[in-house]
């Protein structure tokens, strides 16, 4: 705790207060240091106390008031440190020359002030022109678009015209053909009423040239019908049409929500990336999750947001998904992310976990259907914990998606328990342990327990369902179910251990 002892200095940097850059100010909670630590601790406006750690809004020191007091302590000290050194002069003090300094201080202040708005204008005009720049850019992509749209509206049109073209040559030869029809059934009819030898080759006559007549209208329609160049034009301007109003409304959905521009956002050119969904092309990362609201929302809970590490075996992906509030991070696949999406890095994904407050999950699945998800409160400042944490992951290659719960142990008594992870059974889940020491591990009875069977030896792991009532206890422990106990006790009374499945497994990024 920082004493009174020398009020006449400053307990962050120990110099002397001064009537310049080094004046003593009082801040809200009290406490008083000069001007030159204060500004220099002011971070997106705001500070914090050096001495009681509150936080004040500020954006240089002139917000805090002068301690005058302080400075009239200070020139009382100074008058008798003069006095015990031999200062001769016995006059009494001049009260012009304090008015003066008191006038050269409010100078130095309004100087300082001044100093600082320049700066401020200084960084918002560049911004300003930054942004001006960006809107010219822009202006130059809407006359381009304009140009590319008017082409794509003279390709329409061009394809409407030929689709009225072909509708008109459809109706006239319609009416030729219903007209035709007409004349083949007035013949029909009149071939029924023929008497004399005259009529019969009269009407025989015209009937032949009916028949003519309707041959060359059935082969015009299938030589006109449809004309190749118009449908395929009208399907091509089309599907065109569509794909890029598919992909503008796709856009749209993705960035309609607004994002609270106070929580990322210090400057107007990070409104604008926040704005215009750049931050989420060029800049996104693991700290705009945090602000899960708006955009990001929206992507995260439309499966647009994923993990991505690469090795020798290639590229894998990792899903991230918000559950019942919480994000979700599922374990790596063999597989590249979706087209779309947003990628991080699952290093810097993994790097924000908390060891104190990891916690892990695993689905178990049986019977074609997957029954629940455990989540266990890991201790991560074990190896046998980050093992855990970095099997469901799948960080280090191997994880224990697919791997099988393979044993019950002491069945129908206390301790009762299942066993998990690697085995003869289902060996993907196999990687060599973290060293640890053994000292660091704790003992358990109750149930809900997760520990190691075999030590610092193997990646397998036992799951309690019913505590030790006396003597026995659990080793190794590093871990502790938190949900979906129940689900565990329901597996373990399946009739057929092998058949219970990990299908999903991950760990909860505690925001």
């Amino acid at each position: 705790m920082m004493t009174d002892s020398k009020p006449e200095e400053c307990h962050v940097c120990f110099d002397n207060y001064d009537e310049a850059q080094q004046r003593p100010r009082t801040l809200p909670c009290g406490h008083t240091f000069c001007s030159e630590c204060i500004g220099k601790r002011i971070r997106n406006f705001k500070l914090a106390c050096p001495s009681c750690r509150a936080e004040h809004r500020a954006t240089a020191a002139t917000w805090f008031p002068i301690n005058y007091s302080t400075e009239e302590l200070i020139r009382k000290i100074k008058c008798i440190q003069s006095t015990s050194v031999g200062a001769v002069s016995t006059e009494p003090q001049d009260c012009s020359r304090n008015i003066s300094k008191t006038l050269k201080s409010m100078v130095q202040e309004q100087k300082s002030t001044l100093s600082t708005l320049i700066t401020d204008c200084d960084e918002v005009l560049s911004q300003l022109d930054k942004y001006q720049q960006l809107l010219s850019m822009w202006k130059a992509q809407h006359y381009h678009l304009h140009h590319r749209l008017s082409d794509l509206v003279e390709q329409n049109n061009a394809a409407i015209k030929l689709l009225e073209q072909e509708d008109d040559s459809v109706m006239n030869m319609t009416t030729k053909g219903k007209t035709g029809k007409k004349q083949l059934q007035a013949m029909l009819e009149c071939l029924d009423k023929l008497k004399t030898a005259e009529e019969i080759s009269r009407t025989t006559g015209e009937a032949d040239q009916c028949h003519e007549e309707a041959e060359d209208w059935l082969l015009t329609c299938h030589q006109l019908f449809p004309d190749v160049n118009t449908v395929n034009n009208s399907l091509k301007v089309q599907e065109g049409i569509k794909t890029a109003l598919n992909t503008m409304n796709a856009e749209k959905a993705a960035t309609d929500a607004s994002i609270h521009q106070g929580d990322l956002a210090s400057n107007i050119m990070e409104k604008v990336d926040i704005i215009t969904g750049n931050i989420l092309v060029s800049n996104f990362n693991v700290k705009h999750l945090k602000v899960m609201n708006g955009s990001i929302k929206k992507l995260v809970e439309a499966g647009q947001v994923v993990a991505v590490q690469r090795d020798r075996s290639g590229l894998s992906s990792s899903r991230i998904t918000l559950q019942d509030g919480q994000l979700h991070l599922h374990t790596l696949l063999h597989q590249s992310p979706p087209t779309h999406s947003y990628s991080l890095q699952h290093s810097d994904v993994v790097g924000i976990l908390e060891p104190s407050s990891t916690m892990a999950f695993l689905d178990l699945a049986w019977g074609g259907s997957t029954k629940g998800r455990v989540y266990i409160r890991l201790r991560a400042d074990t190896g046998l914990g980050r093992q855990f944490m970095s099997l469901c992951t799948g960080n280090r290659g191997s994880s224990y998606l697919n791997t099988k719960l393979f044993r019950v142990g002491n069945k129908g008594w206390q301790g009762k328990c299942v066993k998990g992870g690697d085995s003869k059974h289902n060996t993907q889940a196999a990687a060599p342990p973290l060293t640890d020491q053994l000292e660091q591990y704790q003992r358990s009875r109750s149930a809900g327990t997760v520990c190691s069977p075999w030590g610092l030896t193997t990646s397998q792991f036992i799951i309690s369902t019913r505590s030790h009532t006396h003597g026995c206890q659990w080793d190794y422990v590093f871990g502790k179910v938190v949900s979906g106990l129940d689900i565990v006790r329901e597996a373990v009374n399946h009739m057929n251990i092998l058949e219970v499945t990990v299908v999903d497994c991950g760990v909860v990024l505690a925001l």
